[in-house]
């Protein structure tokens, strides 16, 4: 999977996350994570890798390019039952 600068942004968003906190997460550091949002540089195959599995973690979704171009979505969850 290519993980594009924009959808990083947008998984961010998702999730409520600054990029302190995904560079925590992920073991990214925030400037490489602020160039790459900034399209100053592309991401090592490992670096993207850990961003990808970390947004997997967390809930997000992300989704190849379309018709509409790429995108994300918050993974379903269930509910618990009543």
């Amino acid at each position: 999977m290519i993980l594009h600068p924009e959808q990083c942004r947008a998984a961010r968003g998702l999730l409520n996350w600054s990029q302190e906190r995904l560079a925590v997460l992920s073991g990214v550091s925030r400037s490489t994570i602020k160039d790459f949002e900034c399209h100053r540089h592309s991401l090592h195959r490992a670096t993207e890798a850990l961003l990808v599995r970390t947004f997997e973690d967390g809930g997000v979704r992300l989704l190849g390019i379309d018709a509409e171009g790429p995108g994300v979505r918050l993974k379903a969850w269930r509910q618990a039952p009543p």
